[in-house]
């Protein structure tokens, strides 16, 4: 576990160091500089402690949409009335036992953190969906950025090609980068497959005539620019130069999962989500900060025990891919992976063989990035009803991940009508994880 250590023992890497002081001189925020547990969260007061040698430099974020089974996954209760016939394996980790859904991740159980304290106040789908993403409460005045969106804005882009964040096989109703300016927005990607689609030179076109082409595009824009010289056209501007660039770029071959060998593509499944997984590692591989991964169909109310088991397959194979791929390419301990969704399902089995949305609660889960892995945090009763112990709201969870990254925790971020948000709003990071 990494603790807090004075300013004198030079573990604040320049660039964040720079940052805090530059705010304390200009009247910012101040900082009691004098003793180590000085070292502290500023500016709401929320006295919160940073992680200033974080090992995660990215985050792969596997996120489980429609509200996962916690009892038929993470947290089994064999042998209860409310879990069903979903029985329990044993791990590669002493004491920790998973649903029989999750064979090969099982192997796998000594480098992850099972979360089962999770708790949530939203049960319908788009509020879970947007508290998981945001840490905040959906309102209809404001867009609050998700976690990629904080993470370019507060620790900047590694590639300065390549966009900092990504979303694969992502819903419309992802925040993106909320009320943050366009260039923090994750990009979008359908089917990763067809790699980036729409960056290739328009046929009949050589390189002499684009650059022909850009150039009066560009004299274009400057007129325009020099005569509204307002923020959202000086984004969109700088948007199409971004693409523009990556187009000339040899990164845009990150995208293109035929240059990885079949047999291990075929590891990770031949499904939207597993070859998304493999994106994604390819992704962080070339310095993109933060990649998500969505996988659908987690909404059981009726046959809990077919679905599920069908979703799992999908996620089992895909995510011990991963694993074992970050490990054998020494990329574990920088990279960050984090399995999340909504909300749980009910322990009550309903009249049709399925599972009701359950917020109170569920699982979720941490690998990687600095993560101690073979342990379990939380824990739910014997019916899996409510935790018992260790209790962990959402923010709690967002801020474990930006504690992870080294992230500033109480950094306020105004949005355009001047109130101030912190990226995982009043949430304690699970120091006790690393």
């Amino acid at each position: 576990m990494m603790h807090n250590t004075p300013l004198a023992n030079g573990e604040l890497e320049r660039r964040r160091f720079m940052s805090l002081a530059a705010k304390g001189f200009l009247g910012v925020s101040i900082l009691p500089w004098a003793t180590p547990e000085g070292v502290m969260g500023a500016g709401l007061g929320l006295n919160r402690p940073l992680n200033y040698a974080p090992k995660a430099k990215n985050v792969i974020y596997l996120y489980m949409s429609g509200g996962m089974s916690h009892i038929d996954t993470f947290d089994p209760k064999p042998g209860t009335e409310t879990g069903g016939p979903t029985q329990a394996i044993r791990t590669k980790a002493d004491g920790v036992e998973l649903a029989e859904n999750l064979p090969l991740l099982a192997n796998h159980a000594d480098k992850i953190a099972v979360i089962r304290g999770m708790t949530s106040t939203k049960g319908a789908h788009q509020q879970g969906n947007y508290f998981m993403h945001t840490s905040y409460a959906q309102r209809a005045t404001i867009v609050h950025p998700s976690m990629g969106a904080w993470m370019t804005k507060l620790d900047g882009r590694f590639n300065p090609t390549l966009p900092g964040a990504v979303v694969v096989n992502g819903g419309s109703r992802h925040p993106l980068s909320g009320f943050l300016p366009s260039a923090h927005q994750p990009l979008a990607v359908g089917n990763p497959n067809e790699g980036l689609r729409n960056c290739e030179m328009l046929r009949g076109f050589n390189d002499q005539r684009f650059e022909k082409s850009l150039a009066l595009s560009n004299k274009l824009d400057r007129g325009f620019v020099e005569k509204y010289d307002l923020k959202k056209v000086r984004a969109y501007s700088d948007m199409y130069d971004d693409a523009v660039r990556l187009m000339k770029s040899q990164d845009l071959q990150a995208f293109d999962l035929s240059k990885e060998p079949e047999a291990l593509r075929n590891s990770y499944g031949d499904d939207h989500f597993g070859q998304g997984v493999l994106l994604a590692r390819r992704l962080v591989e070339r310095q993109v900060r933060f990649v998500e991964v969505q996988l659908g169909g987690w909404d059981t109310h009726q046959n809990n025990f077919t679905r599920v088991p069908e979703r799992t397959a999908i996620l089992d194979q895909a995510l011990s891919a991963l694993l074992d791929d970050l490990n054998n390419r020494g990329m574990l301990d920088e990279t960050l992976i984090v399995l999340a969704t909504e909300f749980g399902r009910t322990p009550n089995i309903n009249v049709n063989e399925g599972r009701d949305h359950y917020p109170k609660a569920f699982s979720c889960m941490l690998a990687g990035g600095g993560i101690r892995g073979g342990q379990v945090w939380g824990k739910t009763d014997d019916e899996g009803r409510g935790v018992t112990d260790q209790r962990v709201e959402i923010p709690d969870f967002n801020a474990t991940i930006a504690y992870c990254l080294g992230l500033p925790l109480d950094e306020i971020i105004y949005s355009p009508t001047r109130r101030p948000f912190t990226l995982s709003d009043k949430g304690n990071p699970l120091v006790e994880l690393i």
